[in-house]
């Protein structure tokens, strides 16, 4: 059971990432087609999907961190229970 439930964390975690890349730059990149039909500057479209893609890296990033620290944590009281 206890397998079962890390499972669906680790499917959870993963639709977490997946979200927090897809919908900054989906929706900048729509409001990047939405100013070019309007404004005529179709250079927009090309600049608001890289800020999607940086805000959605940040946003994993940060959403990752704690998760870093306590894989480096884990591995270093490993090394010196080995000792």
């Amino acid at each position: 059971m206890k397998e079962q439930k890390k499972v669906f964390q680790a499917i959870t975690l993963i639709l977490q990432f997946s979200l927090n890349m897809l919908v900054p730059i989906a929706m900048c990149t729509a409001f990047g087609i939405w100013m070019d039909d309007k404004y005529d500057m179709p250079w927009v479209i090309i600049v608001l999907f890289f800020v999607g893609a940086f805000a959605g890296f940040t946003s994993i990033f940060k959403m990752a961190k704690p998760f870093m620290k306590n894989d480096r944590g884990r591995k270093s009281d490993d090394f010196t229970k080995m000792l």
